[in-house]
């Protein structure tokens, strides 16, 4: 038998040393996390592995694993403890060592192991660490698996079998670059900064852009768990703003940035502006259907308009799916519709058969820029971005709320727009035109202006994302009035970052 683990005790103690602590809230939408120590001890990570066995037999699947680890000071201890746990349930265990999120998925593929758990923070702030988990290829886990695992690690409802046991496969990282490498080779000589921002990235990034014949320009591609100069999340505006200072000094054609666990891009131009992620992807929209007329593109609700409006991709019969952010809701959502790919504004994107395998990965969505790149000889990025119609859209924006409280909050919004909806009340001084509920409220008005607000599935926040089609000060005056209704509810603290 194992302790049934429980959802709170004191460091430094003979409890903490011989009971699974693991908070409740750790486990998320579609992947788990929690504040190692304070929220989760090593006891508690061997729950999960047995709790993620137990869940595999009780779906059916071989009890087959692949996983890997970031690069954090404490992730290769959590890794250990979470395979004790899956061995304990009776799990062939896969360790590709040192890793990439996506690099994880590819052992899925070239190991032919179906299931997948790899430990990793993301782009999550040290003293974080969590497990993206699957068991099906290419997608990950979603609400349904993530809450009955949470059912059997909280309960202890543990199935203990034999068979169990470990393989280490070694140097799978050069497996893993040499399958992106393959058959890509660019005709044209780009300069490319590569930001890693000190995380696990920085051991993969650089040699993959080499090797497909780019000039590299490295930024903090140094492996530092410490994350010295800011955190590796292309999303964050001091990552960006590091990009765009290095892309002017070494008059780079373009600047790529991975976060901690590889499967995000941002990109910055040669001009040094940064590309929102969700502008890239109405890019390689328009580069992709170039090639796939008629092609399906999944979006997340906090990506620009662009997708269904644009007159290019619309002349080419192309299809725009606004779904759930989350990288397990879009990835699912690809493999469902067989779309050609699906885009996040985080910087998730997922490149589908015949031009990815479906999962998230930031080295092959640079790939992609730096082809659409190669296939426009003529014009730099800030060119082809420049071709976008305009419109004037904010960062992600994140205003603390308790995990205990933030869907209530984001429940009583969405009804607070659906009553003005009903009764006829103006936003922004006009009428609402449109509200998407499918995650969150996404408000638009009748000039095409939207707001949304949604929970934050990984962290203790919520989520708003402003756009306007019309003009900077229309998509100010949006995030103003979305703000006023947040304050409504105390629970809603101050923003990470605010336009």
């Amino acid at each position: 038998m194992f302790p049934t683990p429980v959802s709170d005790l004191a460091p430094n103690t003979y409890a903490y040393e011989t009971t699974p602590l693991v908070k409740p809230t750790g486990f998320r939408e579609y992947d788990a996390r929690w504040l190692f120590e304070k929220e989760l001890n090593l006891m508690g990570v061997q729950a999960l592995g047995l709790g993620l066995g137990t869940l595999l037999h009780e779906m059916g699947v071989p009890l087959e694993l692949a996983t890997g680890h970031d690069y954090r000071a404490y992730s290769a201890s959590i890794k250990l403890a979470l395979i004790s746990g899956l061995m304990a349930a009776g799990v062939r265990v896969h360790d590709i060592g040192l890793a990439l999120s996506p690099m994880a998925y590819f052992a899925q593929f070239a190991l032919d192991v179906p299931a997948v758990a790899m430990v990793t923070a993301s782009h999550n702030d040290n003293g974080w660490t969590g497990v993206k988990m699957g068991a099906q290829r290419p997608v990950t886990f979603g609400p349904v698996e993530m809450g009955r695992l949470k059912e059997i690690v909280l309960a202890g409802a543990f199935r203990f079998a034999e068979g169990g046991s470990y393989r280490y496969v070694e140097n799978f990282g050069q497996r893993y670059l040499d399958d992106l490498a393959s058959g890509v080779k660019l005709s044209r000589k780009l300069k490319v900064v590569a930001a890693c921002g000190n995380g696990t990235a920085g051991a993969f990034a650089p040699k993959l852009l080499e090797r497909i014949g780019c000039e590299v320009v490295p930024l903090d591609t140094e492996l530092d768990y410490n994350f010295p100069h800011y955190n590796p999340n292309p999303e964050d505006l001091h990552m960006l703003h590091a990009m765009a200072d290095k892309v002017r000094e070494s008059g780079a054609d373009v600047g790529l940035g991975f976060d901690g666990d590889g499967d995000r891009c941002g990109v910055v131009d040669n001009t040094g502006e940064e590309i929102f992620a969700d502008k890239i992807g109405v890019m390689l929209a328009r580069d992709l259907s170039k090639l796939y007329p008629g092609a399906t593109f999944v979006v997340d609700v906090k990506s620009t308009g662009l997708f269904a409006t644009d007159p290019e991709l619309l002349s080419r019969n192309v299809k725009a799916d606004y779904w759930k952010t989350g990288h397990s809701y879009i990835k699912r959502r690809v493999t469902e519709l067989k779309a050609l790919a699906g885009f996040e504004k985080s910087g998730h994107f997922f490149f589908n058969t015949p031009v990815g395998r479906g999962y998230d990965d930031g080295l092959l969505t640079a790939i992609h820029v730096l082809q659409m790149l190669d296939r426009n000889p003529g014009k730099s990025m800030s060119d082809l971005y420049a071709a976008l119609p305009k419109t004037w859209g904010s960062p992600t924006m994140s205003p603390h709320c308790a995990d205990e409280t933030k869907y209530g909050v984001v429940d009583k919004v969405i009804a607070r727009f659906q009553k003005m909806e009903a009764d006829g009340v103006a936003f922004t001084g006009q009428k609402i035109r449109d509200l998407v509920t499918v995650n969150g409220v996404r408000v638009t008005t009748a000039d095409g202006t939207w707001g949304l607000v949604r929970a934050s599935s990984n962290k203790p926040e919520l989520v708003v994302v402003v756009e306007s089609p019309v003009s900077e000060a229309r998509m100010r005056e949006m995030f103003h009035a979305v703000d006023a209704v947040l304050r409504e509810n105390p629970e809603v603290g101050a923003y990470n970052q605010t336009i």
